[in-house]
């Protein structure tokens, strides 16, 4: 059975990481040429190193501890999802929350984590007096794929940062 609920800060280290998979082998991605979205083949396999983990870790503590939300998917006491949003309002147009993490461990996607926790996100940041959740998307198909599943779309108005960070993700929002 899965547990759904929100982090502390001082819950969130890198032991909290140990039975999580990030691992996504990927075979296509959405890359946007002349203007228009193609799928192309881009065969890479996602995965986090010590450092990453430790980089994830300081930017949950932080989200967490700013007064942003971290929530979380649990499946026998081990970590198997999260996901969270900043709580100060992007610089643009209207009231946008940025969700800036949604992971799912590889032995757990496809069963519906993904879908409560971005839920979990949307709620959370409606409450805030947002209007709008921005998401810089992993460019994958089956990423993407979710995305749209879930009501995102193109986002209006690309956030600078996010692009130029990391300029082959989707930049997507999803009206609350």
């Amino acid at each position: 059975m899965i547990c759904y609920r929100e982090l502390c800060e001082n819950e969130i280290c890198p032991e909290l990481f140990r039975e999580f998979i990030r691992r996504q082998e990927v075979k296509k991605c959405w890359r946007k040429e002349d203007g228009k979205w193609v799928i192309k083949d881009a065969p890479f396999i996602d995965d986090w190193s010590e450092k990453d983990y430790e980089f994830l870790v300081a930017c949950l503590k932080n989200t967490s501890a700013t007064g942003g939300f971290v929530y979380a998917a649990f499946c026998d006491n081990a970590l198997k999802g999260f996901a969270s949003v900043e709580a100060d309002f992007l610089e643009g147009e209207g009231k946008c929350l940025d969700l800036t993490s949604l992971h799912v461990s590889a032995d757990m996607r496809g069963g519906g984590i993904g879908r409560e926790l971005f839920l979990a996100a949307c709620r959370w940041a409606k409450e805030k007096g947002a209007e709008k959740l921005y998401i810089s998307g992993h460019s994958a198909v089956e990423t993407q794929a979710f995305y749209k599943a879930m009501g995102c779309v193109e986002a209006k108005v690309y956030d600078r940062k996010h692009a130029e960070a990391e300029p082959y993700d989707c930049q997507l929002e999803r009206s609350l």
